[in-house]
């Protein structure tokens, strides 16, 4: 078959498997992506060794979930995931089965979840093997739950975001039956862990297609149930002179649209939630206002964050996005020192492209983009110029003689100002302003 080239790591273990007398086909995403003529990023081979037989023939393995059949292989710097051909008894908890009894492989590509992750591939035969219609679906861009979809969402809740990524990374149709049952089963999502919705959230917005996947998210009704502060971003209306595209939930699925594939996932994030504050903000008298908009929605995206249980630092991230994304309006009005402080921002280049591409999803206009970026080119955008060393310290302070105390914040960043305008070239012209506007006098030199 004309597939990609399978990693040699893969191939080595499906190999020494078969050596071994035993049975290994590379199952579930990685047959996907090899049919679509796409290098997988993982490979998981299923087998009927078992997870002790797998440990023996190699020398580094990971006991990843023994009681599910399921061990991983470290080869060649890469993990690989061996799990037992198996079948699998009730689910309860929506996430693990009571129970596991090893199967047939047709019995195994059946309890999978969707049947363009159904199919297996035969490596020593060079052929797929689809006991699930799975090849089929691809080729009719179609996610279709294997039997039946509401037991499939039970047995699993997470599924339901699965569908809708692989909708919109595929560019593909969720199947009627399907989609019909991610709506009926969309409140039990709130069973499924914050870690896990987190991290598919955060791949349906960077791995592709992030505006349908957000729609997607909405029209099934699991958008409101997870972030209904983002849903409730719908129908609230814009003032047309500086929104012509329309209302706050169209502005942003326009700006997800301009994601590119494998942006970071702090800036996806807050291009999601710059505007989440607009809803509780909206007000209109002479035209529709949005006072604060900036602040509330910082708050309220930190709260959304946590709720995910992100890291302190993407929850900084992403809530200093939403805080800084109206700052630019007063850029060239700006003080040099105040621009500068602006520019070092330790988020400011994610805090550009936001910009950038909420300037392009509503009015168009690109100078304030154009004037911070020339700044940053060519009038003094390294970190020598936008993060000077100060002239003095506060030991400096002392001996000029200060007493230590809350003024030395005041008087250090007075300093700086002064630095960053370009009106302080040294030291001694530092100890005079310091002199000068403190009225204090040295009893000893610096």
């Amino acid at each position: 078959m004309n597939l990609p080239t399978t990693k040699e790591g893969a191939l080595d273990i499906v190999r020494t498997l078969h050596a071994a007398g035993k049975r290994a086909l590379l199952a579930g995403g990685c047959v996907r992506d090899l049919v679509l003529g796409v290098e997988p990023k993982d490979y998981d081979i299923a087998t009927d060794a078992t997870p002790q037989e797998v440990a023996r023939l190699f020398d580094k393995t990971i006991p990843v979930g023994i009681e599910f059949g399921i061990i991983a292989v470290l080869l060649k710097g890469e993990q690989y995931q061996v799990a037992r051909f198996r079948t699998e008894g009730p689910y309860r908890d929506g996430r693990h089965p009571e129970s596991v009894a090893f199967a047939e492989p047709e019995e195994d590509a059946r309890r999978r979840d969707f049947t363009i992750n159904g199919m297996l591939f035969d490596v020593e035969a060079d052929r797929v093997i689809d006991h699930v219609g799975g090849r089929g679906d691809l080729e009719a861009g179609v996610v279709r739950a294997i039997g039946d979809p509401l037991a499939r969402f039970g047995e699993d809740y997470l599924r339901m975001l699965r569908a809708v990524r692989f909708a919109a990374r595929l560019e593909f149709e969720i199947e009627p039956a399907t989609y019909k049952a991610i709506v009926a089963t969309a409140p039990q999502i709130r069973r499924t862990s914050a870690e896990r919705v987190r991290d598919e959230l955060t791949l349906i917005l960077t791995e592709g297609s992030a505006s349908r996947g957000m729609a997607l998210l909405m029209e099934t009704g699991l958008l409101a149930q997870l972030m209904p502060e983002v849903a409730a971003m719908d129908g609230v209306a814009q003032a047309p002179e500086h929104h012509p595209e329309g209302d706050v939930w169209t502005h942003v699925k326009l700006m997800l649209e301009r994601l590119d594939k494998g942006m970071s996932g702090t800036l996806a994030w807050g291009v999601l939630l710059h505007d989440i504050g607009k809803p509780p903000t909206y007000s209109e008298s002479d035209r529709i206002r949005f006072h604060g908009h900036d602040a509330v929605g910082a708050k309220m995206a930190q709260d959304l964050c946590r709720r995910l249980h992100m890291s302190n630092d993407e929850i900084e991230r992403i809530s200093s996005l939403t805080a800084d994304h109206m700052r630019f309006r007063h850029v060239k009005e700006m003080r040099l020192s105040k621009l500068k402080r602006f520019l070092r921002l330790p988020h400011f280049r994610e805090l550009l492209e936001l910009h950038r591409i909420d300037c392009l999803c509503s009015h168009g206009k690109l100078d304030l983009y154009d004037f911070c970026l020339q700044q940053l080119e060519e009038g003094g955008g390294g970190e020598e110029e936008l993060r000077p060393a100060l002239f003095l310290s506060g030991d400096d302070l002392i001996q000029v003689g200060f007493e230590p105390g809350p003024k030395f914040k005041e008087i250090l960043n007075r300093l700086e100002d002064e630095q960053l305008e370009g009106r302080l070239a040294n030291r001694e012209e530092a100890v005079a302003f310091v002199q000068r506007e403190f009225g204090q006098s040295s009893q000893q030199g610096p």
